[in-house]
């Protein structure tokens, strides 16, 4: 999976269509059709069977082997099942893309012990490194180079928004809609049941090479959550995402993927993913439609701050109601807004407020007297104007007058022309001006939310997060992977109570305290260690596991017995309990017995905490309301690991358990404080132990003493696979410089983001201008994001850190490489304190840089070097490096060979494409 040969599909020189014919119902004489009246630049080339002499006047073959020059990009319209055998011979021929719109097979089914017809056709095009995009899917179209190879049924003008999506024909109403709209595209792709060529695929192509300032992105469904999400964040820091997902109910599901053990729904999984890596999520076509209206006529907001300007106070307050429920903010005015609005008498309702009421008199003069107020105003940051046709503000005449006069706005405008009839020519005019228009106040919001949710996402993925609270010890990791080791050798899938409660303990999360033991007879001894009431729970077979509920939990055969008082109690309880085991239960083994104090909880909240795993994403952090009506009550929330304390709080922030803390304890920053340590722990427990499948903490306590894990349970599986890669712990390195300094060489976090403040505060000019290419006094806190909070299986960055004076840690220098999509070239920096010169920081993190590149398969690391930085050209001279000038941009390009080229395709982007 990569953006290799991506480029023959959105940028071909010669594409040749096979299956094209004149024939009204012909799929390749539509593909024709299209490329010949976008005005394609390039030269068209038909093949058919049949011998056309020509097809729509395009030059037809009725061989590959006539073509009088090799196609950059084969259209395929032809039969399905012809499609293997047609790819195998493209792939001979030398072309490098195939676009498939055949369809109509079952590409996975087997016939006559054959291979199935994906199977084939992968087969087929590894032969050779053919890309193929499709089949099944509705073609390519680039506005911007002339290229329609799809049967789209509206031509597309060119634009700054990219629409990628795995549906045909929701790509088609897409394309008919913003021709009604007079809005444009950079590129629409869609990828039907693409047997090579992905979605992430695209992102990264567009990412890295189209001009779009959008993505709209269509899901079905998610092959590769890790590519996904790596490509998906990658764009999202650089443009605006939006996405919307179909299959959110079971019914019109059709991944067929297991469900998420302990949860009801997996929609909230792609929820958790979207709002990680920076997406705006809409919900219906109807949200998708109205988000490319805003995000290609707005700017970026600065704020959520909306004021509402209306000829009727009943559409406002419409919209007001829409805002405040969908979580917006109404405006405040300032002093002088709102004497100006008074003065001027513009305002007939509620003068001077938010919204502002011009009444049904209003006139386009008094719109747009209102406006150049309201917009003015610093607390402002989008205005929605609301009409209502009347005689004296006909639709048409007020949105004219609000065009003629917009530059006198300085606020991003969203209309709403309520009505059908005259506000049909009030919409028309507005978009042609440009200007985001809605058929209702309610849509309108919805629209504005959207730009408010980026807002959000974004500031989430550029925050840098506080310290983490906890980090186990190696040698707590070590025992605690031996132990799971050892289970998984003896065949067993979970952990007892005991083991699991070791585990908590490692990690440093309070477990009520417990006596375990195995016989009845043993049961007394145990009690002795506790007074007063005690509680009593057999472990057997059936009830180890995570997330499995019974309609009645709270009964016997739950295997719990509680207000058991004395050792003789104990003994007997747990005789009886093994028996109904034994009744109820023959095919379960009875592991162990738990004894443990009451927790009566009269002061406590019963929450539910714990580890999952996707079919998709991986492994999942999850949080709610506990005990036993957790799943009736519906209020599990998910994070993807791996989590900070901001990402943390983020995820209960979402929970009712939330609102009930907020409102009901006498400590709400404490309590979360505790809940967001106690999902930081269980988010390093997922990336430490990744056979570990799921963990259930129910119920969690929490009250004023902190929090307590009441019952648990683990299970385990094959390794993990993450949606995003974890810190890699097994990177960390501890050496000796020169002066004697401990040292540790170690991966980037997030959290390093105050020493990396501290790091820059002690550099030279000359040594930020060597880094940088320009002078940079201080770090914006976009900047300490960017280089604090990276994507391991792109970027990597070691720093070298050691102990202060103070006992806290100060950073010494720091090696970064960016890698491409296709791991071919990766660029580095690097900067070292101008204190610490000569110490041997920069060789041992460039070295450590060069073997962690070579590791991973990157075939060639490059630098860029001022003329004037001569000790970092010394020390590439000494790592082996080649120095070459670079006339244009007036630099030393730094260049080592890592890896040699196993494809003819990876050699071809190695000698063309430059640094």
């Amino acid at each position: 999976m990569s953006t290799r040969f991506l480029h023959h599909f959105f940028a071909p020189r010669t594409v040749a269509v096979f299956g094209a014919s004149e024939k009204p119902a012909s799929l390749g004489g539509l593909v024709l059709r299209n490329l010949l009246e976008g005005e394609f630049k390039g030269t068209l080339l038909a093949v058919n069977l049949k011998g056309y002499a020509t097809v729509h006047g395009v030059p037809c073959y009725s061989r590959l082997r006539e073509l009088p020059e090799t196609p950059d990009l084969a259209v395929i319209c032809s039969p399905i099942n012809g499609v293997p055998r047609l790819l195998r011979a493209l792939g001979k021929c030398g072309i490098k893309a195939a676009l498939v719109l055949s369809g109509g097979a079952d590409l996975d089914k087997e016939r006559d012990g054959r291979p199935s017809l994906r199977e084939r056709m992968l087969s087929a095009a590894r032969e050779s490194g053919l890309r193929v995009l499709g089949p099944e899917c509705m073609g390519v179209i680039v506005p911007s180079k002339r290229l329609n190879a799809s049967y789209a049924s509206q031509p597309i003008k060119a634009g700054r928004v990219a629409y990628l999506g795995q549906s045909g024909m929701l790509a088609n109403a897409m394309i008919d809609w913003a021709a009604g709209r007079n809005v444009g595209f950079s590129h629409v792709i869609t990828v039907g049941d693409s047997v090579d060529v992905l979605l992430p695929d695209l992102i990264d192509y567009v990412n890295q090479f189209s001009p779009a300032q959008a993505i709209l992105l269509h899901l079905e469904r998610i092959s590769d959550a890790q590519h996904f999400m790596t490509a998906v964040r990658d764009a999202s820091r650089n443009r605006l995402v939006l996405a919307i997902k179909s299959g959110r109910t079971a019914a019109s599901d059709i991944s067929d993927m297991p469900p998420t053990p302990g949860i009801a729904n997996r929609d909230v999984v792609f929820d958790a993913a979207f709002a990680r890596a920076g997406v705006v999520r809409v919900n219906d076509s109807d949200e998708l439609i109205d988000a490319l209206e805003t995000l290609s006529r707005m700017k970026p907001l600065k704020g959520d701050r909306l004021a509402i300007v209306s000829n009727g106070l009943g559409p406002a307050m419409l919209a007001i109601d829409k805002l405040i429920s969908a979580g917006g903010r109404l405006a405040e005015f300032s002093t002088e807004t709102r004497r100006a609005l008074r003065t001027r008498q513009v305002d007939v309702s509620k003068p001077g407020e938010n919204p502002v009421d011009l009444g049904g008199n209003a006139t386009p003069a008094r719109f747009v007297e209102a406006l150049e107020i309201v917009t003015a105003d610093a607390n402002v940051d989008a205005v929605l104007v609301v009409h209502a046709p009347t005689r004296l503000a006909p639709s048409q005449a007020t949105a004219q007058a609000l065009i003629d006069q917009r530059s006198r706005f300085k606020r991003n405008l969203l209309t709403s022309w309520m009505g059908l009839k005259e506000a049909l020519g009030a919409r028309e005019v507005c978009n042609g001006a440009g200007i985001p228009t809605y058929t209702s106040p309610e849509k309108a919001i919805k629209a504005f939310m959207h730009m408010v949710d980026y807002q959000r996402v974004q500031a989430l993925l550029q925050e840098t997060p506080p310290s983490l609270p906890f980090s186990a010890s190696p040698e707590a990791r070590s025992q605690c992977r031996a132990l799971l080791e050892t289970a998984m050798t003896a065949g067993r899938a979970t952990l007892t109570h005991s083991e699991t409660a070791q585990l908590l303990d490692a990690y440093g999360i309070p477990a009520a305290p417990g006596r375990y033991f195995i016989n009845p007879s043993e049961g007394e001894a145990a009690a002795r260690a506790f007074s007063g009431p005690k509680a009593l729970k057999v472990v057997h077979d059936g009830n180890c596991r995570p997330y499995r509920y019974r309609k009645h939990p709270h009964k016997l055969s739950a295997g719990l017995l509680q207000d058991l008082e004395t050792p003789e109690q104990v003994r007997e309880a747990a005789a009886r309990l093994k028996a109904k085991v034994a009744e109820k239960f023959p095919e379960f083994r009875v592991q162990e017995f738990c004894l443990q104090p009451m927790q009566r909880g009269k002061h406590s909240m019963q929450l539910c905490a714990g580890i999952t795993r996707d079919p998709v994403f991986g492994p999942l952090i999850v949080f709610g309301i506990g005990g036993y009506k957790v799943n009736v009550l519906a209020d599990r929330q998910v994070a993807l690991p791996p989590l900070n304390m901001t990402l943390a709080a983020d995820m209960i922030g979402r929970t009712h358990a939330a609102s009930l803390i907020r409102e009901h304890s006498s400590d709400p920053e404490r309590d979360m404080r505790h809940l967001c340590q106690l999902l930081v722990k269980l988010s390093q427990m997922a990336s430490d132990l990744v056979e570990l499948r799921g963990l259930e903490i129910n119920p969690l306590l929490l009250n004023r003493d902190g929090i307590t894990a009441v019952d648990f349970a683990m299970d385990l599986g094959s390794p993990a696979r993450f949606a995003i890669m974890p810190y890699p712990e097994e990177l960390r390195e501890w050496t000796t410089l020169k002066n004697g300094w401990q040292v540790e060489i170690r991966p980037i976090r997030a959290e390093d983001a105050p020493l990396i403040t501290h790091f820059h505060q002690r550099l030279s000019e000359e040594s930020i201008r060597f880094r940088y290419f320009h002078n940079k006094s201080s770090l914006s806190q976009r900047d300490l994001s960017i280089l604090s909070h990276i994507n391991y299986d792109r970027q990597m960055a070691f720093i070298a850190e050691r102990a202060d004076e103070q006992g806290g840690k100060e950073m010494l220098g720091v090696v970064r490489v960016w890698n491409d999509a296709d791991n071919i070239r990766t660029e580095f920096s690097i900067i070292i304190r101008d204190d610490l010169q000569g110490l041997g920081v920069g060789t041992l993190l460039m070295e450590k840089m060069i073997a962690y590149c070579k590791s991973i398969g990157t075939l060639e690391m490059i630098g860029k070097i001022m003329l004037d930085n001569q000790p970092m050209r010394a020390l590439m001279k000494r790592l082996g490096f080649t120095c070459r000038y670079n006339m244009e941009e007036q630099v030393i390009d730094a260049v080592l060979s890592l890896n040699q080229p196993e494809s003819e395709w990876q050699r071809h982007r190695l000698e063309n494409e430059p640094y």
